[in-house]
């Protein structure tokens, strides 16, 4: 069993386009500046089943609409700071 932190992108064509990619490189460098690279399981996956409350995040069984990249920041520090 791992100990990692499962951390989820929406990255379904009505995310995407709503800024996901974006969001997508700010969790990357978030995770790397921060050391947080082997912590973390950060993955994509391709629909969430929630397109019009998107951009989409995910970590563990916690979902966060309509983050973009700031957002998603601010919800990673207040994760990971928390852990």
């Amino acid at each position: 069993m791992s100990d990692k932190k499962d951390v989820t992108i929406c990255l379904g064509s009505s995310c995407f386009s709503r800024g996901n990619g974006k969001t997508l490189q700010a969790v990357k460098e978030f995770f790397d500046k921060n050391n947080l690279s082997d912590s973390v399981f950060f993955h994509g996956e391709l629909c969430t089943g929630n397109c019009s409350k998107g951009p989409i995040l995910k970590i563990e069984e916690d979902l966060y609409q309509e983050v973009n990249s700031e957002g998603a920041i601010d919800i990673l520090k207040k994760v990971f700071e928390d852990s």
